[in-house]
């Protein structure tokens, strides 16, 4: 590593410590506002919400996939930095390139059937309706911990999160791309203008009874890996005519349907299967696609928060994963998060967290 680097690494350390201590959560609470998709509960997915967390969940989402490395000092910040400056300072030169009518027909207007052209549905499934849940989740947390301006922290955590996202994805690449300008420019802005009414809001969450169901990063020393990040989602619609079951729709870089059973005392059960993104592929020059395999899963969750949950996919790397979050496990004073992943070799990492920390730590079990 070159003197320059070392100094870019040491520079960001102190830069993401800095932000750790900023983004601790505070006592308090500002109860002048509707509270939608934070309620401070101490279990579950809902006490590993803050900012921090799903700016790593979200930020290096794409390590989810089999053909991403998981090493995050081999990321090529600062050229994915001036690649993504690049297409965002000049967008029509970017758009060009590709084709006006591409861009709209892959990008934004959602009627393409092709896997390769349907770039458009993580930008209305993870972008617009994730990502305008995600700034909601955080204006909401930053209320609860009387933060001053929680709008401005919010917006600065939703920014933080995509422009680290993409920056991540075009990593050393060096060209013309749309995809960010669809992003932070069109579907990224929008999410938060969609959010910021309290109609939306109470309709997601109370009619769509929709969650943030995320997973719990860790770091791995060795090597200096990050594991089982990604930002999930969940709907359940009650079906007509029935108190306890529901259609049930858990997403991310993925999507799994299925059915939710509730019991009287909060506690529901959801089965589901569908299909995730496997590898990134590129398509040509600047035009970026997945590939898709197989997806099922368990979860279970208390009044919307979630306890545990079991997935499963036909990948190389996530082939099993177990989650459990806090509230199921007890080590003293402490209630940490748990979780075990096996990939296709069978082989195994597991990992613990705590609520107040952003990310966990990782062992591989070689």
């Amino acid at each position: 590593m070159s003197p320059g680097s070392s100094r870019g690494v040491r520079g960001g350390r102190l830069a993401l410590a800095l932000l750790v201590l900023l983004l601790l959560p505070r006592p308090g609470r500002a109860a002048d506002a509707p509270y939608y998709f934070y309620q401070g509960r101490r279990y579950g997915s809902e006490a590993m919400v803050q900012p921090l967390r799903m700016i790593v969940n979200s930020g290096y989402g794409i390590m989810q996939l089999d053909n991403r490395s998981h090493a995050v000092w081999e990321v090529d910040y600062a050229r994915g930095w001036r690649t993504l400056r690049r297409n965002l300072g000049h967008p029509i030169t970017a758009i060009e390139q590709e084709g006006w009518g591409d861009f709209f027909r892959k990008e934004v207007v959602p009627f393409s059937t092709n896997t390769a052209e349907a770039r458009y549905w993580p930008n209305y499934t993870q972008h617009l309706i994730g990502g305008g849940m995600s700034y909601r989740l955080m204006l909401e947390w930053y209320r609860w911990h009387a933060f001053p301006r929680p709008r401005l922290w919010a917006i600065g955590s939703i920014t933080a999160y995509h422009v680290l996202n993409e920056v991540v994805e075009l990593d050393a690449y060096d060209g013309w791309t749309t995809d960010p300008i669809a992003d932070l420019y069109l579907f990224d802005p929008l999410s938060c203008l969609l959010f910021s009414s309290d109609r939306v809001a109470r309709f997601c969450a109370e009619t769509l009874q929709m969650e943030d169901w995320s997973f719990q990063p860790a770091y791995l020393p060795k090597g200096g890996r990050l594991h089982n990040n990604g930002q999930n989602f969940a709907f359940k619609l009650a079906l007509p005519g029935s108190e306890r079951w529901s259609l049930f729709y858990h997403f991310g870089t993925h999507g799994e349907l299925g059915l939710s059973r509730r019991s009287a005392s909060g506690l529901a059960w959801s089965a589901a299967a569908g299909l995730k993104a496997k590898n990134l592929l590129e398509l040509d020059a600047g035009t970026r696609g997945v590939d898709l395999s197989l997806v099922g899963g368990l979860w279970i969750d208390r009044d919307g928060s979630l306890l545990a949950s079991l997935v499963g996919a036909a990948t190389k790397e996530y082939r099993l994963r177990l989650n459990l979050y806090p509230g199921l496990l007890r080590l003293g004073p402490i209630s940490p998060s748990f979780f075990l992943v096996m990939n296709r070799e069978n082989r195994i990492l597991v990992g613990l967290g705590v609520t107040q920390l952003p990310v966990g730590l990782g062992l591989a079990l070689d």
